[in-house]
């Protein structure tokens, strides 16, 4: 978004100077913490304090999980890939991308659409709105 706000601005130059305002910044945290962290990866404090970013880090991704996907929570079959995921990644230690090269299809194809029934004459619409909508009349 800032790329077209930039372009339509300033032109290439703008586009230029947004794609800069969007990496420069993070780009630098990044670096600064690489350089902090190399210098101080032996301290045990600073071992303790990541220690505690992780867990915390931890506890709001699961967290964030269970408000979003509460209700995929309630079924069984969704219950049994979240378990068999967690599984074959925690305690066999299988790389995510196979996972998910694995479960990723038959999620899908569990969850494949059924076959659909013949519509009528007067659905020309695949979400049919009756004879009273009036504002796609043919």
């Amino acid at each position: 978004m800032a790329i077209i706000v930039g372009d339509n601005l300033r032109g290439i130059r703008g586009a230029a100077v947004s794609v800069l305002g969007m990496l420069l910044p993070g780009s630098l945290v990044v670096m600064v913490l690489g350089i902090l962290w190399q210098s101080n990866h032996q301290n045990l404090n600073v071992k303790h304090f990541l220690l505690g970013i992780a867990a915390a880090a931890v506890g709001l991704l699961t967290t964030v999980t269970l408000q979003i996907g509460r209700r995929q929570f309630r079924q069984l079959p969704d219950v049994a890939i979240v378990f068999v995921t967690f599984v074959a990644v925690s305690f066999f230690k299988i790389e995510l991308p196979f996972i998910l090269l694995i479960i990723g299809p038959s999620a899908v194809w569990f969850y494949r659409p059924s076959v659909a029934e013949e519509r009528g004459a007067d659905e020309h619409l695949p979400f049919h709105r009756g004879a009273r909508h009036h504002l796609f009349r043919h």
